[in-house]
C-alpha cells in the first residue's frame, strides 16, 4: 500500500499491549502511514495530539484503566480523528457500545496484519468498515435494532438519511414540514431511549443503516445537525 493518498495519512495507536502497539506501528509504517502518537489510554492520546486530529486512531476496544467504549469512542471523536476499533471478535456487547457511540468499524485482533492495515485505509478514506464483525455485532445483539420505530418514522428517516431536506421529505410524504419536524424528532428520541443517540444528519444515516433502512453508507456528508 504505497500510493499517495494512503501514504500521506496519519494514524494514532491506543492500546495496553506494548507487542501490540509495536507491532502495528511497524506494520503502518512499512505501508506508508505517519504514526502521530502510540499510548496506552485516551487521556494520553488527547495529550499527544494536543487538539489536533489524526486521520485513524486504532484504539482497542478494552484498556486496562478501566475506561468505557463509547466515553473513549466519543473523546477520540471529538479530535476530529475517526476510529477503528481494534477489538477481540467475542466481545460482542462491547462492540456494538463502540459501533454505537460512532467508531468507523472494528477489526479483530485475529485478524491478520494485513486486513488491519486494510481496514485502516478504509477508514482514513473516511468511509464505514462494514465487515463481518460489523454485522455480527448487530445481529447478535437484538437491542442494538430495537428503536421501535413505526412506519411513517422509519419513512421520513429513510429519506432524510438519504440526503433530502427535511422541507423535501415533507414534500414528498405529503405531509406539513411541522409534522416531519416531530417525526424526526421523535426518531431521535427513540434511539436516545435505547443508548443509540444520533444528534446528526450522518449519526441518523448510520442508525438507518445499522437496522437495515438504508442499504449503504456515506460519511461525506459531514455534521448536517438541523
Amino acid at each position: 500500500m504505497t500510493g499517495d493518498t494512503e501514504a500521506a495519512a496519519t494514524v494514532a495507536i491506543v492500546d495496553d499491549h506494548e507487542a501490540v502497539r509495536l507491532g502495528l506501528r511497524a506494520a503502518c509504517r512499512e505501508a506508508g502511514y505517519e504514526v502521530v502518537a502510540e499510548t496506552t489510554d485516551v487521556p494520553d492520546l488527547l495529550a499527544a495530539l494536543r487538539g489536533r486530529a489524526c486521520d485513524v486512531v486504532v484504539l482497542d476496544l478494552s484498556l486496562g484503566d478501566g475506561s468505557k467504549v463509547t466515553d473513549n469512542v466519543r473523546a477520540v471523536l471529538a479530535t476530529g480523528s475517526a476510529v477503528l476499533v481494534h477489538s477481540i471478535a467475542d466481545r460482542v456487547a462491547a462492540v456494538r457500545e463502540a459501533l454505537a457511540a460512532g467508531a468507523a468499524g472494528v477489526i479483530p485482533k485475529s485478524s491478520p496484519m494485513s486486513s488491519v492495515i486494510a481496514a485502516i485505509a478504509t477508514v482514513a478514506r473516511g468511509e464505514a468498515l462494514n465487515n463481518v464483525e460489523w454485522a455480527s455485532a448487530i445481529e447478535a445483539d437484538r437491542d442494538f435494532a430495537k428503536a421501535q420505530l413505526g412506519r411513517r418514522e422509519r419513512d421520513v428517516l429513510h429519506l432524510y438519511a438519504s440526503g433530502l431536506p427535511l422541507k423535501l421529505v415533507a414534500m414528498q410524504l405529503g405531509i406539513a414540514h411541522s409534522t416531519a419536524r416531530e417525526y424526526l424528532d421523535r426518531i431521535r428520541a427513540r434511539y436516545v431511549e435505547v443508548g443509540r443517540p444520533a444528534p446528526t444528519k450522518v449519526d441518523l444515516l448510520r442508525r438507518a443503516v445499522e437496522d437495515g433502512i438504508l442499504p449503504g453508507l456515506d460519511l461525506d456528508g459531514g455534521d448536517a445537525r438541523r
